[in-house]
């Protein structure tokens, strides 16, 4: 048999991270794979917060690791929170060497777990396949690099480019397969973000209804008036709601019965919510992704703010003419070279639309 190439163990490790169909909101996906004379011996991945992390679910394997090497996605954790600090299991455990594909942008963890099994005298390597790694986390490294969470913007279209007919009417652009597809996007995000025109127009529920999702995103509410009616659907759907104003909160809630919401003023100098400040107040509630659903005025806003970091459009065989509603609505463009313009990262056929998946970032 040939002899395995390094990276190949730590790609391993990236294919056990991408695995839980859930991520672990708010902690990261990370991987591990142990390796000892040259043989996989165990394999180990974080599934949800409060459960072990990656590398103690490696280190549970009944057999002696000595002179082994552990190759993990993100640097191991060496302060004790809901779980105990990884590094010092791995002290412990016989391993020689470690393997780090990226450091943890943590500033309360990064650098300490390096730090920690280097003083110990375990060699430590960081940075292999670092950039795949950090793919698993985008919204994570966003959180603590940038302030914000990542932001997806969902668009389901006609090959016009057309969200609505003229009269608003839009359900269902999009066929089955692309809308169960939207599913798990609502599922692998911390919060789905709407305004309140999509909520007057369409009564949405906004959560997701995935079998065996565990925590649904936060549902949150750009309503700068709060128009929202109090017997909107989405209320009576379990799951957190964050209503964001642009004006003075005279109450802190809405009645609500399944849901739990509050109301957060981010007030900006024209009276409506100022996004940024919005995504700001969303990274200190630990959000990593924010998924976006709603119309073309606010997704304009949102783009013109320079806030939007990918997108996911679903064209449909289906022509609305220019009488119909376009799917971005953006301050006016008079240069090409202002054009908003992006990289494809996947186009593929799901069902009878076409999915594709722009990074503007």
């Amino acid at each position: 048999m040939a002899e395995r190439s390094e990276d190949s163990y730590m790609w391993q490790a990236i294919d056990l991270a991408r695995q839980p169909l859930f991520a672990p909101h708010p902690n990261p996906r990370v991987g591990c794979v142990i390796v000892v004379d040259g043989q996989v011996v165990a394999e180990g991945l974080h599934r949800a917060a409060g459960t072990d992390h990656a590398e103690v679910a490696a280190l549970k394997v009944e057999r002696d690791l000595k002179g082994g090497t552990l190759y993990v996605t993100l640097e191991p954790c060496a302060t004790h929170g809901r779980t105990p600090p990884c590094s010092t299991r791995i002290l412990s455990s016989g391993i020689s060497r470690v393997v780090i594909a990226s450091p943890d942008p943590n500033p309360v963890n990064g650098g300490l777990g390096i730090k920690q099994l280097r003083e110990a005298g375990i060699q430590t390597e960081v940075g292999m396949l670092a950039d795949d790694a950090r793919a698993l986390n985008r919204g994570f490294f966003s959180r603590y690099e940038r302030g914000r969470p990542w932001v997806t913007v969902k668009i389901a279209a006609t090959l016009d480019g057309r969200v609505a007919t003229a009269n608003g009417e839009s359900q269902w652009i999009s066929g089955e397969a692309a809308r169960a597809d939207v599913q798990l996007l609502r599922a692998q995000a911390s919060a789905v973000l709407t305004g309140v025109g999509t909520v007057l127009a369409d009564d949405p529920r906004l959560n997701c209804r995935m079998d065996g999702l565990q925590r649904q995103p936060l549902r949150v509410i750009v309503d700068s008036h709060l128009r929202t009616p109090k017997t909107a659907t989405l209320f009576t759907v379990e799951g957190d709601i964050l209503f964001a104003t642009g004006g003075k909160v005279e109450s802190e809630s809405l009645p609500t019965s399944e849901s739990q919401s509050r109301i957060v003023s981010f007030e900006s100098a024209d009276g409506r919510v100022d996004c940024r400040k919005l995504l700001d107040y969303l990274s200190e509630l630990e959000v990593n992704d924010v998924l976006v659903e709603a119309g073309p005025t606010l997704v304009g806003e949102i783009l013109d703010a320079g806030l939007v970091d990918e997108m996911v459009i679903y064209l449909a065989p289906a022509i609305l003419g220019d009488s119909a509603k376009a799917m971005v609505i953006t301050s006016v463009i008079n240069r090409l070279t202002d054009r908003y313009r992006g990289k494809f990262e996947d186009v593929r056929f799901v069902g009878d639309d076409i999915r594709i998946q722009l990074l503007l970032s």
